[in-house]
């Protein structure tokens, strides 16, 4: 039977702070078991919403861990943003994916609640199924008055009294814990900067108002256009195109269109397959009719449940008009593919009676590259925030000199992180080149090509990694650094030409390739 697995999506008071939001991501992540999915910040709301899955053990303990680190990082005090909030970490969601059900979920918010209560000594309220009590299942009724009226009523008001925790609220806020079903946080861009229209949309949509059943909707202003912010709380009861034309119909009573939407996080696949057959009409459509539906379930079925189809993910992303993930992203997972060929040239040489003599250092080879195979698969990701981090530094504002000082720092701050990220690669690059002159030199023969093409990957990553090192080396206003890094990225290219023309040179020596 397959692990339980529950999804969890807080939401932080911070994006303004690249190194902050790297902070926090990087302590859920520690926490074994969690596979982060997904981050999505906005600089106008100075918010961040993580994504991430794991058992309900390990979401729980890295729920715990993410609220303590936001709680010592984030002050509310110092804090501003579009989106209301009560805390540093504002809202924590447990959401049952497999094998769970809402009761497990309401189970981890309990214990999360009184344990966060106890430990960090921040007021903390239950809601959705988790609530103590009818009138706080409302997210929008617990935060109302956001964190600046809280912070003068929960010793005054019996009814702002929390489920766990003290009477008193300190820098991190309060934080909101609870459980419920899936919920698509989404967002819709008008033609006009009227923030009042998009307050009057989302009060035509919202369910509260008379609008769409599981609906919640505000009006604000983000990025320079009026925005109407929601969370769609039932997509298969209220599904997705039934909002957006009903926006598009309010938003002509004013004279505008709809801009652009977005996603805040991640949504099911359903919910897009059904907006494709509202808009196409296609009346007569059955799920099983998408050609990814169909392969994974045919890999399922031969597979004994195995559901991965390849590597179409990262290569669809790159292939989009974004920039990330680009070519530093590539680079790592070049590397990341050297390494597991090196792996398989080692493996197939282990065990082996013509190879007994190499066995105990091909073991090596393999314990040490799956260290850096491991290293690698998170550079590609790491590359990608890295590089996101820098754009979203651009974004600051820059109105005030204190701004344009805050937003100057937090650039140099990310720029460095985007160039710190490919070195790392360029050095791993580097040693798989040369345990890829290892299974050259000794590993068997049968697979001696495939030794080959790892050290061509090596060699191609170390180039790519190279140049992701020295753009973003030039974007550096301290010279001494920026110098420091083309050091070192020009010797690791130099050791790395040297290892390739001596691995090439051993090829054609060992393996039957013609002449060379």
């Amino acid at each position: 039977m397959p692990q339980p697995l529950i999804e969890c999506v807080p939401n932080f008071s911070e994006a303004r702070r690249p190194e902050i939001v790297e902070d926090i991501t990087n302590t859920i992540a520690a926490v074994k078991g969690i596979n982060i999915l997904d981050r999505h910040s906005d600089f106008d709301h100075n918010r961040t919403v993580i994504t991430f899955v794991g058992s309900p053990e390990a979401v729980e303990e890295a729920a715990f861990q993410g609220i303590a680190r936001a709680a010592e990082l984030i002050d509310l005090d110092k804090h501003s943003g579009e989106h209301p909030r009560i805390g540093a970490t504002d809202v924590v969601p447990f959401v049952p994916i497999a094998g769970a059900s809402i009761e497990d979920c309401i189970q981890v918010a309990r214990r999360l609640g009184q344990r966060v209560g106890e430990q960090l000594d921040i007021p903390v309220y239950l809601y959705e199924a988790a609530a103590s009590r009818p009138d706080r299942r409302n997210l929008e009724d617990i935060r109302r008055g956001e964190y600046e009226s809280l912070k003068e009523e929960i010793t005054s008001d019996p009814n702002r009294e929390p489920d766990f925790g003290p009477l008193k609220v300190g820098p991190a806020g309060a934080t909101v814990i609870g459980a419920r079903p899936f919920l698509i946080a989404f967002n819709v861009f008008l033609t006009t900067d009227d923030v009042s229209i998009a307050e009057e949309i989302a009060r035509a949509v919202r369910h509260s108002s008379g609008g769409l059943r599981y609906v919640k909707a505000l009006g604000m202003q983000v990025d320079g256009r009026a925005q109407v912010s929601m969370n769609l709380t039932n997509y298969q009861k209220t599904p997705v195109s039934r909002v957006v034309e009903l926006i598009r119909r309010e938003a002509e009573r004013y004279g505008v269109t709809i801009h652009h939407s977005e996603l805040v996080g991640l949504i099911p696949q359903a919910a897009l397959e059904d907006a494709a057959v509202w808009y196409l009409q296609l009346d007569e459509f059955g799920h099983n009719q998408v050609l990814e539906r169909k392969l994974y379930t045919v890999q399922q079925d031969s597979a004994d449940g195995v559901s991965e189809i390849g590597g179409d993910g990262l290569l669809n992303a790159l292939a989009e008009a974004t920039p990330t993930p680009g070519g530093g992203s590539a680079s790592a997972y070049a590397a990341a593919m050297a390494a597991a060929l090196i792996l398989m040239v080692a493996r197939l040489t282990i065990g082996k009676n013509q190879y007994l003599e190499v066995e105990e250092e091909m073991l090596a080879v393999v314990e040490q590259v799956e260290r850096i195979k491991s290293q690698l698969v998170k550079a590609v990701s790491a590359d990608a925030a890295a590089f996101q981090a820098v754009m979203e530094s651009f974004r600051l504002p820059k109105t005030t000199p204190e701004e344009k000082k805050l937003r100057s720092d937090r650039i140099q701050a990310a720029t460095l992180q985007a160039a710190q990220v490919p070195l790392e690669v360029a050095e791993q690059s580097v040693k798989l080149l040369g345990f890829a002159q290892i299974v050259v030199q000794r590993g068997n023969l049968n697979a001696i090509s495939d030794a080959g093409s790892a050290a061509a990957l090596g060699g191609a990553a170390l180039t790519g990694a190279a140049l992701n090192v020295r753009i973003n080396a030039a974007g550096l206003r301290d010279q001494q650094v920026a110098s420091d890094l083309l050091a070192k990225i020009s010797l690791l290219e130099s050791q790395g030409a040297d290892l390739q023309n001596q691995i090439r040179s051993q090829l054609f020596q060992r393996g039957e390739f013609g002449a060379g």
